[in-house]
């Protein structure tokens, strides 16, 4: 690869990072917050349901438009409505406030993960695209353990608007780089051909070193594909699509329901508060590790088999958790339920980014992230109402493990040519 892909890809991981981080702070402060302004935890249900509701919308609402203007310039115009919102945060003083904000932020968090995982598709060499797009993803968790590691700090010493001022500068702080160092997509610029296109598609193609065009090619056979849902539903992607759709539902049901509920759950399990706490950051180490074996595994052996594989493993894990009690080894199974559901469920984004044509890829990338969002607002209410009535810890991680297997069946259904 020339060093233009890797500024790229690594730029796209960076953004990533910052998405995590901006995930995940309002749970880190959410005490601190809490005993401030004398609110009790379950009314900041709101507050967390807005921030991924707000993905959602992020996702599907946002990405059609980044299949219009550009990926990258849809990657700056996140950044900046991410750490506007996160400074905002600093100011508010009531729930209604952080509830909104948090809505506002997600919005740039959804469109961010649709736009760095289509720009990372149409970088990456055609060989080892489903590692670099995985690579790319694992940014996300990355980015939530390193801030979980510095937010008790800073809140001890400056307070927790302190960490909201930090994180939203930082995320402005990656926006020269963004509009110094990462180019548009080659693909979008010869296939969408927007303005000075040519001029654009040139300078790319001198720093990889490929020889320059004299005129863009022709327009895709049949015109211009719609950026819109419908497009994504035609013909004969409407069985790869719903079956995608279902998949990354029903992981991200699974996978909020146990980052709602692991420090309570391990609690439960028989560990000490200290351990019950690490228990996060240990299932987003494993995720990490996890997200880059399945983009090497599904280099070599297929996307759909690998993902599968990820994911009814991690099924059996799940059914076999309640046997661990009160012991380190159930921080090491928490490691490998991460390992399993996030290595799994980021693998349907390159599914997703291999499925659809350059025309409407971010749109089907960025409705994937979305309906995934959707589930994450699923799987901790259902998760609540099953602890709520009496549910046990094995009995609980047992429900959980169904809609894995769904998961599983409904990406060995995908079909598709592109999709290995």
């Amino acid at each position: 690869m020339a060093r233009l892909q890797y500024a790229a890809i690594f730029i796209c991981f960076l953004m990533n990072m910052l998405d995590g981080m901006d995930v995940m702070i309002i749970s880190y402060t959410s005490a601190s917050i809490g005993t401030e302004w004398n609110v009790a935890a379950p009314q900041f249900g709101v507050v967390f349901s807005a921030g991924l509701l707000g993905m959602a919308i992020g996702g599907m609402g946002l990405s059609p438009i980044a299949d219009r203007i550009g990926r990258r310039t849809m990657i700056v115009g996140c950044a900046g409505l991410m750490g506007l919102s996160i400074m905002a945060t600093s100011l508010v003083s009531s729930v209604e406030a952080l509830g909104l904000l948090r809505l506002v932020s997600g919005l740039g968090i959804g469109g961010m993960l649709a736009s760095t995982a289509t720009l990372t598709a149409e970088y990456a060499p055609k060989k080892t695209k489903d590692f670099w797009v995985s690579f790319v993803m694992s940014g996300y968790p990355v980015g939530a353990v390193l801030s979980g590691l510095g937010t008790a700090t800073i809140i001890a010493q400056s307070g927790w608007r302190q960490v909201f001022l930090l994180a939203g500068g930082l995320t402005l702080l990656t926006l020269p780089i963004v509009l110094i160092f990462l180019g548009e997509s080659l693909d979008f610029l010869l296939k969408r051909q927007p303005v000075n296109a040519l001029n654009r598609a040139n300078r790319i193609l001198q720093q990889l070193n490929q020889p320059g065009l004299t005129e863009l090619p022709e327009p895709p056979t049949g015109g211009q594909t719609s950026a819109s849902v419908t497009a994504l539903l035609a013909g004969s992607r409407r069985m790869s699509t719903t079956s995608l759709w279902i998949g990354l539902f029903m992981s991200f049901a699974t996978l909020y329901f146990l980052t709602s509920w692991i420090p309570k759950l391990a609690s439960n399990a028989g560990l000490s508060l200290q351990l019950a706490i690490y228990a996060g950051t240990v299932f987003n180490l494993g995720a990490f590790v996890g997200i880059l074996t399945q983009g090497y595994l599904s280099a070599r052996f297929g996307l759909r088999r690998t993902i599968g594989g990820f994911l009814f493993g991690t099924a059996a894990l799940m059914v076999g958790f309640g046997q661990v009690s009160g012991s380190v080894w159930v921080l090491v199974l928490l490691g490998l339920i991460g390992f399993g559901i996030q290595g799994g469920f980021v693998g349907l984004y390159s599914v997703a980014a291999r499925l659809y044509p350059t025309e409407i890829r971010a749109t089907g990338v960025g409705w994937a992230v979305g309906l995934g969002r959707v589930g994450a607002i699923v799987g901790p209410l259902i998760g609540g109402l099953l602890i709520g009535a009496g549910f046990s810890m094995p009995l609980s991680f047992v429900a959980f493990a169904v809609p894995l297997l769904i998961s599983g069946v409904a990406t060995l259904l995908i079909s598709s040519p592109d999709v290995p």
